[in-house]
């Protein structure tokens, strides 16, 4: 993307976007309001790459409290869509009769923004929002890329046996939340932080505003973590006064935070919690987070993160450029704490098992035991079809599935036995995982349940895992006896893959119950530019018998293991497990 863009010139692009003739409504009784209009550089994750302006609305003064109008949003988000998430059936247009002002995507499916009652109004949510090439209504698995003949590479969506169950219309009423939007002179402005809430974040994607440029933010935007340092972008987006937030500023960003923890945070039956309104009057919160001082906000943020969430994906990532800088010290709650230690005693066994280094790939005898601690799914598909024809070794997970099915499958292999060892993962790619799935399957099922819609979307998915173009049954280890090392430790896609391997009841699954985790993690914002991330309303989940099972509280192992370093003792799990038949 080139820099110094002129997002005012995307309505060139936004070639479906059309706007119908305003009907002006009749608002006798609303005060005109003052607005100030000022534009600013849009930072897209880097400070090479960005918009040269892009308008802000400031409304009776409240100059730390943005707004945007409905057309200039809807210019944005085809930019996104269509130039940021590579989605090049993405459309839009929009259409504006008396109080409400409707976006319809190409596929027909609405959002409204009803002014007169001051509510948003999605047809269908996740419809509305997700890309036009997904097979599923919520398809989670980023890689789509396919040849110049248009097919698959590396992970194929079997259409036929997915399927979708579609959510309820989808009302948010901010005024119940006293959140306004604003009808004035033929403009309709909405506040900046609620649309990049209710409409950027199941892209994985957030805004904040320091008051000199805006960031497009996730959940790691200004950690280089390669660097073990702030990124440039961080220095540049904390390069302002620290200080006070405004009454306005205050008042908004608490709402806001209301609103979206009570729609997005995916774990709310499980935490007890009716409203974060009323769970941040019972601890006490409820006056910081809505004061003037922001960096004892973002400190209540973080406690209620992790001592009252605590979930493992709820994590606060960095204060508000009002705060500056600060170190982020590690969640001390319960939960944290009590995997950090699961994980101190199995790494420690294991490397007192392997004191030269353990290995990701080992054969014992019969058995081969394949390790690794993160799902990371590193490369777009041709790299891997590349690396194989130019004997390229690459270093990620499907790399590392690719390179023991070859070994395992060669001519004159004594392998019978194929073991995942997750004792140590703590999950990672969803991409990663289905390709894992398959391996073990052949038909790779990923279930997900959008506890704020109440959508539910049963996907299937099978991988080339030998890279010949084809997906079938040479890319599967099916035929062997599979087994798959769990404990504690596993969590996220380390407990969702045991799991699904655990229902398909062509797994067997060794060591302890699996640490949890049922929801994808979720990039968050606040309005004062605070970044942060928790479990969010896509809820992993298992099918059986045509129903959607949370996996949140883990999945039990068939056979125990009590003594730790039995797990990484492979000479005697090789044989108990062949003496398991």
């Amino acid at each position: 993307m080139m820099n110094s863009h002129n997002p005012r010139a995307l309505s060139l692009l936004l070639v479906f976007v059309m706007v119908v003739a305003c009907i002006s409504p009749a608002y006798a009784d609303i005060p005109t309001h003052s607005i100030l209009e000022r534009s600013y550089r849009f930072y897209i994750g880097s400070v090479d790459d960005y918009l040269e302006e892009f308008p802000l609305y400031f409304i009776d003064g409240a100059d730390d409290l943005p707004f945007v109008t409905v057309e200039d949003w809807a210019e944005l988000m085809y930019f996104i869509y269509t130039d940021l998430l590579d989605d090049p059936g993405y459309g839009l247009s929009i259409e504006y009769k008396g109080d409400v002002v409707t976006l319809e995507r190409e596929s027909g499916y609405t959002m409204d923004f009803d002014f007169a009652n001051n509510k948003l109004v999605f047809e269908d949510y996740d419809a509305f929002l997700h890309n036009s090439d997904d097979t599923t209504l919520i398809d989670l698995v980023s890689e789509s890329t396919t040849d110049e003949d248009g097919n698959a590479l590396l992970i194929w969506r079997n259409k036929a046996d997915s399927f979708d169950r579609y959510g309820d219309v989808m009302t948010v009423d901010l005024a119940a939340y006293g959140i306004s939007m604003i009808a004035q002179d033929g403009n309709y402005y909405i506040p900046l932080q609620t649309l990049s809430d209710f409409t950027l974040v199941q892209a994985q994607f957030g805004i904040v505003f320091n008051g000199q440029a805006l960031f497009l933010a996730n959940d790691n935007l200004f950690f280089d973590y390669a660097e073990g340092d702030y990124s440039p972008l961080a220095y540049l987006y904390y390069d302002v006064p620290e200080g006070d937030r405004s009454d306005a500023l205050a008042e908004y960003s608490y709402n806001e935070l209301c609103l979206a923890l009570d729609t997005f945070y995916g774990l709310k039956e499980a935490h007890d919690i009716d409203s974060f309104r009323q769970l941040f009057w019972e601890i006490g919160y409820d006056e910081v987070l809505s004061g003037n001082n922001a960096y004892d906000a973002d400190n209540a943020l973080k406690s209620l993160i992790d001592y009252y969430l605590d979930d493992l994906h709820s994590v606060f990532n960095e204060y508000s450029c009002f705060s500056g800088i600060n170190p982020i010290s590690n969640s001390t709650g319960i939960a944290n704490r009590k995997i950090e230690e699961h994980a101190k005693e199995y790494q420690a066994a294991r490397e007192a098992a392997y004191p030269d280094g353990w290995l990701q790939y080992e054969e014992v005898g019969n058995t081969a035991y394949i390790t690794f601690d993160n799902f990371e799914s590193g490369y777009f598909a041709p790299a891997y079809y590349i690396a194989k024809v130019e004997g390229e070794e690459l270093d990620d997970t499907v790399a590392l599935i690719i390179d023991a099915h070859a070994r395992i499958t060669r001519e004159g292999s004594p392998i019978e036995n194929v073991v995942l060892d997750l004792s140590n993962n703590t999950g990672g790619d969803v991409d990663a995982a289905v390709v894992v799935l398959s391996w073990f399957l052949g038909d790779a099922p990923f279930s997900v349940r959008n506890m704020a819609t109440g959508a539910m979307s049963n996907a299937v998915y099978r991988a080339d895992i030998n890279l010949d173009g084809e997906f079938d049954e040479t890319d599967t280890v099916a035929d062997k006896n599979l087994y798959c090392l769990v404990s504690p430790v596993s969590f996220s896609c380390g407990n969702l893959v045991p799991a699904a391997l655990k229902s398909s009841q062509k797994v067997t699954l060794i060591g302890r119950t699996t640490g949890g985790g049922s929801c994808t993690v979720q990039p968050m914002t606040t309005a004062y530019g605070t970044i942060f991330q928790m479990s969010s309303n896509m809820r992993m989940s298992f099918l059986k018998n045509g129903s959607f099972y949370d996996i949140d509280q883990g999945v039990d192992p068939d056979y125990y293991i009590d003594k730790i370093s039995n797990l990484y003792n492979r000479p005697a799990l090789t044989d108990f497990i062949n003496n398991l038949f």
